[in-house]
């Protein structure tokens, strides 16, 4: 776990983001964890104390409005998750092939210095696989969630975290306190010291 926060850190650190797939649960764990670093999640984000220039900025163009957004916006570690865009997906879907709505996304979106956390049950998800060669290709770093076995998951990723289980049910139930604490972490190293 601890080489997984590293490489979505120095995803971070470079001014890269973090890129989120999954399929059913998995799909829903994906757009979580977005949730955790888009916002504050235990510790207070304050964007005074992070991006004074933005509060300065704000206070140039719309001094109305600068207190409220100091008391509401907050820092955001940037994340997307592959699975909420619905019409695209549907109609890459319908009019190409299901096995590369997230493929088509990374190849969109991803960059180099991007970090793709991908997230598989099996291990063996063919739209999940297709995005991590997208990403490989791209060079995209690929941290993994998957069960015990790993699947090709495990070989086609920079760091994969193989949980001790093998029901789809169990495996989830170990990655939510996984992700939890990778979000913590991200959070703790980024915001930690305001």
């Amino acid at each position: 776990m601890f080489a997984a926060v590293e490489i979505i850190c120095e995803g971070f650190r470079g001014g890269g983001k973090l890129i989120t797939c999954g399929n059913g649960g998995s799909a829903a764990d994906a757009m979580h964890i977005v949730g955790e670093l888009m916002k504050g999640f235990l510790l207070p984000r304050k964007i005074e104390n992070f991006n004074p220039e933005f509060v300065k900025r704000a206070q140039e163009l719309f001094p109305t409005d600068v207190e409220f957004f100091k008391a509401n916006l907050q820092g955001a570690l940037p994340a997307v998750s592959l699975v909420g865009e619905t019409s695209l997906l549907t109609a890459f879907a319908n009019d190409v092939s299901p096995n590369l709505i997230f493929a088509q996304q990374v190849f969109g979106l991803g960059r180099r210095g991007d970090v793709l956390l991908a997230i598989s049950t099996s291990g063996n998800s063919d739209n999940v696989l297709f995005a991590v060669e997208v990403a490989k290709i791209i060079g995209i770093k690929v941290v993994s969630m998957t069960g015990q076995r790993g699947g090709r998951l495990r070989h086609l990723s920079d760091v994969s975290i193989c949980v001790p289980a093998n029901s789809s049910h169990k495996i989830q139930e170990f990655h939510l306190p996984i992700y939890h604490m990778i979000c913590l972490a991200a959070e703790t190293e980024f915001f930690g010291s305001l």
